[in-house]
């Protein structure tokens, strides 16, 4: 579990700290969750479902049929598919609210990314202010964050209109099917039915492109199964022919790439 510490001159002065090389830190990660203004790009890649917490329920995107493994990170730890959740793009940084209300910077200390100089950013520039990557970090953050408490009020309305329904999954892989419980979806029958007025009112929240998305990205399930697929028999292959090569265990998917860095390119 991450250990998230405020980023204060006086603790991180005169240390760096080194982007991600890669996402094995997410390859547990089965959900994570989405913003309004991530939806346009993931649903080319990702399926989008609905997660009840606490009475609200909050976009995600699925990334695996098992616990504790994410189908989207292959082995060596690159990205498998075209678009990063920005969670996960943000990593090892995020952001906390104080008692006073107020949101600060903070990095996951346990990240192994933090060095007492030499190699990497630095976290403070010379006149003792944040570094222009730091700043960066804080931006894309905030844009985050701004996006979020949008969603969270377009969810609270489609919920208000009893546009979110159970969706009970099965993924079909070589084991066999396999049950995804917990995840919801638009109730698209009942948002055919809406009033103008209520229409109108989803609308205005920014709630209809949210709906209409995570209708879309519904055609990416099939992908879940895939992967698993490619996973098992590539597993299967090396045991079959140990030792075996490096390019013997690659995944053959057309839509395997290879994202290695760290980016704050903005939510979409």
């Amino acid at each position: 579990m991450p250990n998230f510490h405020p980023i204060s001159i006086d603790r991180y002065a005169n240390k760096r700290w080194r982007r991600v090389a890669g996402y094995s830190f997410a390859a547990h990660e089965t959900i994570v969750p989405l913003t309004a203004g991530e939806f346009p790009r993931a649903l080319l890649s990702l399926p989008i479902a609905f997660v009840e917490q606490n009475e609200a329920f909050i976009p995600v995107a699925v990334l695996g049929v098992a616990t504790g493994r994410n189908l989207f990170v292959a082995p060596d730890g690159r990205w498998v598919g075209k678009y990063v959740p920005a969670v996960i793009r943000s990593y090892p940084f995020g952001l906390a609210n104080t008692n006073k209300g107020q949101q600060v910077l903070c990095i996951d200390e346990d990240s192994g990314l933090i060095g007492d100089g030499g190699e990497g950013e630095p976290f403070f520039d010379d006149a003792g202010g944040p570094s222009s990557v730091i700043q960066e970090v804080l931006n894309f953050l905030t844009q985050i964050e701004n996006s979020r408490q949008l969603t969270v009020n377009a969810c609270s309305v489609l919920k208000k209109h009893a546009l979110i329904k159970a969706w009970p999954i099965t993924v079909k892989t070589q084991a066999g099917d396999q049950p995804v419980g917990g995840l919801f979806q638009i109730d698209e029958a009942v948002l055919n039915q809406l009033s103008a007025e209520a229409l109108r009112e989803v609308a205005q929240a920014g709630a209809l492109v949210i709906a209409y998305c995570q209708l879309l990205s519904m055609q990416q399930l099939p992908v879940l199964g895939e992967l698993a697929e490619a996973y098992a028999s590539a597993a299967s292959h090396a045991a079959a022919h140990a030792p075996a090569s490096a390019a013997s265990q690659e995944l053959t998917l057309d839509y395997l790439n290879k994202n290695e860095t760290l980016s704050f390119s903005g939510l979409r």
